[in-house]
């Protein structure tokens, strides 16, 4: 098995809780967007999310290690951008699309080492 290998073995349930952490706090935010800055359910259910993701942030950090981890809270960046143009009708740019793969392939690099 090859370091790659190990790592992800090793922080599996860390990087799963993770990946849902960002889910959450990206969803969150687009609720907090969608309630216009009003107190409506749009703004509390936005509130229950990322609350939830925090929640999930730091359970993950039982199963896994900080440098692990932590960095795949950006895959929320990636989410975002997936929201705003599917469900805010936001366009994307080529520089949007670059940007959202380096993201990718960092996380991916750096979630997948340990030493």
């Amino acid at each position: 098995m090859n370091l790659f290998q190990h790592s992800l073995s090793k922080n599996r349930w860390g990087i799963v809780l993770m990946l849902f952490a960002s889910l959450c706090t990206a969803i969150g935010q687009l609720l907090w967007k969608l309630s216009n800055a009003d107190l409506n359910g749009y703004l509390v259910i936005g509130f229950l999310f990322y609350g939830a993701g925090a929640i999930l942030m730091i359970v993950a950090f039982r199963y896994g290690s900080l440098s692990v981890l932590h960095p795949l809270l950006s895959i929320g960046y990636v989410i975002a951008v997936l929201l705003g143009v599917f469900i805010l009708q936001e366009e994307i740019t080529s520089l949007n699309i670059v940007g959202t793969l380096l993201i990718m392939v960092g996380a991916t690099l750096i979630g997948g080492g340990d030493h």
